[in-house]
């Protein structure tokens, strides 16, 4: 092991673009903003109240270079900590929402991602609780772009607001469009969320720590090698786990359930992706060897041919 988890070549699987915002590059795209005004909304009481603060973040974002900069910043920063190749899921439901032309954002994105330091692929994301047309209006974006970067489909939001049930079609969709599919489930809704993103395809979960709730379940993802992208901060952040030492990473781990490390919105979770693995070391008791395994299954699990 090198000697510091932010040497190890990694890659980054769950990180949303937007939620890697650092205050500093906000107030630096809308000068009337204060740091401690950015810092103030980056605090949370509960699931919800992060939504709101993401939306609130998004409200924002203006231009297409408002999205390079954001993107470059990022990018640069992931490659400081030695990230190789990320998947890097864009907020595409929240920018329908706000009335944007999608391409245009697109455009600069592809452009940073090409000069990057860092293999990037996309993840395009609708916003499970607005309903099906506007997770299909998501949907055919990304199809649209296959062949320019974007590697999978996902939902994210309020599990409880969006029942993954209601996305089959989407799904079947997006699959048979040549896209991967992940699913953000069992983070702020119990395992039965799990269940149904993965009977309708899901080929990894994000979060999914409420599978630890259920023996069947940790044994089917387990058989069917079907990985969960753990963001212990995050977690905490928006108190679905009550406090650091009930999170069920290390129980997820010893029941044999593939998994990944990943920071999830960083900036706003006041963490990074070398964060989350001393973290898992110095909380969890996670060895080198067990952390090293970990960092291959980013590499293995990863949609795209990371390098």
């Amino acid at each position: 092991m090198p000697n510091s988890y932010r040497d190890l070549p990694k890659t980054e699987l769950h990180l949303h673009l937007e939620g890697s915002v650092e205050p500093e590059t906000l107030c630096e795209l809308n000068p009337s903003l204060t740091i401690e005004e950015v810092r103030a909304r980056y605090e949370y009481s509960d699931f919800l109240g992060f939504i709101q603060s993401y939306k609130w973040l998004i409200e924002h974002l203006n231009k297409p270079e408002d999205y390079a900069l954001i993107a470059r910043r990022t990018l640069q920063r992931l490659a400081s900590e030695n990230v190789r190749y990320a998947e890097v899921t864009i907020s595409a439901g929240l920018v329908l929402w706000r009335g944007q032309e999608f391409a245009p954002i697109y455009d600069a994105l592809e452009a940073e991602a090409a000069a990057a330091p860092v293999e990037v692929r996309w993840i395009l994301d609708a916003t499970r609780q607005w309903g099906v047309e506007h997770a299909w209006s998501v949907a055919r974006l990304a199809a649209e772009r296959v062949e320019r970067g974007v590697i999978a489909f996902g939902i994210g939001g309020d599990e409880v607001g969006g029942p993954v049930e209601w996305f089959g079609d989407v799904f079947r969709f997006a699959l048979d469009a040549g896209l991967h599919l992940t699913v953000h489930a069992g983070e702020s809704a119990g395992p039965e969320s799990v269940w149904g993103a993965v009977r309708l395809g899901a080929q990894r979960i994000g979060h999914g720590i409420r599978a630890a709730d259920d023996p069947a379940l940790l044994e089917h993802l387990r058989e069917r090698d079907i990985p969960l992208e753990v963001c212990i901060s995050s977690n905490v952040e928006t108190r679905v786990v009550r406090c650091l030492s009930e999170h069920p990473v290390r129980r997820i781990y010893d029941a044999g359930v593939p998994m990944v490390l990943a920071s999830d919105d960083p900036a706003m979770f006041h963490t990074t992706l070398t964060r989350e693995y001393e973290l898992a070391a110095r909380e969890f008791g996670f060895t080198d060897g067990e952390l090293a395994g970990i960092v291959e299954n980013g590499f293995r699990y990863a949609f795209g041919k990371a390098r």
